[in-house]
């Protein structure tokens, strides 16, 4: 059966212009997500004509400067945004997310020549971008990373290796890649802006993958490819800085698509509970089920509070490492929780195709895994509140 229609949240807004925007986005992910996500993920097929869309209506640069191109909304804004995106279809949203993670770099460490070469089309001319910082031997251990970038005595860099669980790997427009450039370690890295139709870019077969089947995921090779010095992101060896200063961002993106999705399976539950009857009335109206749902509501309006809180702080330009790495774990964590409960509230048909219940289970696993595991986040927790490990 379709999705139900995303449900309206109660949403705090800063201005009119925001509320204005969250008015648009539901009306996109109504009709032109929401009727088609279960049939367009059982068929693993990719939805570009909704980027598309949304870059036509100037949702793919929310947070960056409308100078060039972007919608200058404060991060509390842009991940309602994301909420109400992922709520409809996973794919759509954290296709979202990537996007502003792939032009964040760019956007914040590129020179001004740089940014208004490069932006406008990234932001909002049509671009689909990826992220490339993972590898098949690197993937919590990020400084680790083997991709080679060399100089040829020409003035380009010369990039060779392979990156891998690249979003959108194969049908992004422009890939943002960390390769090493000296030695060993974080200072060793440096940002590139590569074309997706670079000679000697390819990507392998997408993943065959629990959930999120229409969204590629897939290893990237880089054979020789050859990117001019103005493609370089910020200085020599301070790509790395770039990666973790990206992904602090970037968690909190997860975190809202996380509550878009549990909240998208409360709803599914709760209606399913107030139609399906037993032993004569609604099973809504049994107290294990009315506390099962009681509590989905609680954890996901505090997963709501706790990314707002942390992108409020971004947004006031103070530290928010440790509220984004909070955000990220609590929230994920409380969309494997909701969705568990979701399937068992709607019994055998939870367990079912036929209802979405069950997919946004398996996709909620994938977002205590990407942009750092939740055991991850643990340490980055601990790290600010006791400082670094002595040996």
């Amino acid at each position: 059966m379709p999705d139900r229609a995303p449900q309206p949240v109660d949403r705090q807004l800063p201005t009119d212009e925001a509320r204005d925007l969250i008015s648009l986005v539901r009306d996109i992910a109504q009709h032109e997500i929401a009727p088609k996500a279960a049939e367009d993920e059982a068929a693993e097929r990719f939805p570009r004509e909704l980027f598309t869309l949304l870059s036509e209506s100037g949702l793919l640069g929310l947070p960056y400067d409308s100078e060039y191109g972007g919608g200058d909304q404060p991060y509390e804004v842009y991940l309602q945004v994301l909420e109400e995106l992922a709520a409809a279809r996973l794919t759509v949203g954290l296709g979202v997310s990537v996007h502003t993670l792939a032009s964040y770099a760019l956007a914040s460490f590129g020179s001004k020549e740089q940014r208004a070469e490069h932006l406008p089309a990234m932001l909002g001319g049509g671009l689909l971008g990826a992220y490339c910082l993972s590898e098949p031997a690197s993937g919590s251990d990020a400084a680790s990373l083997r991709t080679r970038a060399v100089r040829d005595g020409g003035g380009d860099w010369v990039i060779t290796g392979t990156k891998a669980w690249i979003t959108h790997g194969g049908v992004a427009d422009f890939y943002t890649v960390m390769a090493r450039t000296g030695e060993e370690g974080p200072r060793g890295i440096t940002a590139f802006l590569v074309p997706g139709d670079a000679e000697g870019l390819s990507a392998a077969v997408p993943e065959k993958k629990m959930g999120m089947k229409g969204s590629p995921t897939a290893q990237v090779h880089l054979d020789g490819v050859r990117v001019p010095d103005a493609r370089r992101i910020g200085e020599e060896g301070q790509g790395f800085a770039i990666a973790l200063s990206a992904l602090d961002g970037g968690r909190l993106g997860i975190a809202a698509c996380a509550i878009g999705v549990a909240q998208a399976a409360l709803d599914e539950a709760l209606g399913y509970a107030t139609e399906r009857r037993q032993f004569g009335r609604p099973i809504a109206d049994f107290q294990g089920l009315r506390f099962m749902l009681a509590d989905m509501a609680t954890q996901i309006e505090a997963g709501r509070a706790l990314y707002l809180a942390a992108a409020r702080l971004r947004d006031a330009g103070r530290p928010f490492a440790k509220q984004a790495a909070m955000a990220k774990l609590h929230c994920t964590d409380t969309a494997m929780r909701v969705t568990t409960d979701a399937v068992q509230i709607l019994g055998g048909y939870g367990y079912t195709a036929d209802f979405p219940a069950e997919r946004y289970m398996r996709e909620a696993k994938v977002l205590q895994i990407v942009e750092g595991t939740n055991q991850i986040q643990r340490m980055v927790i601990a790290r600010h509140l006791a400082g670094p490990e002595t040996r």
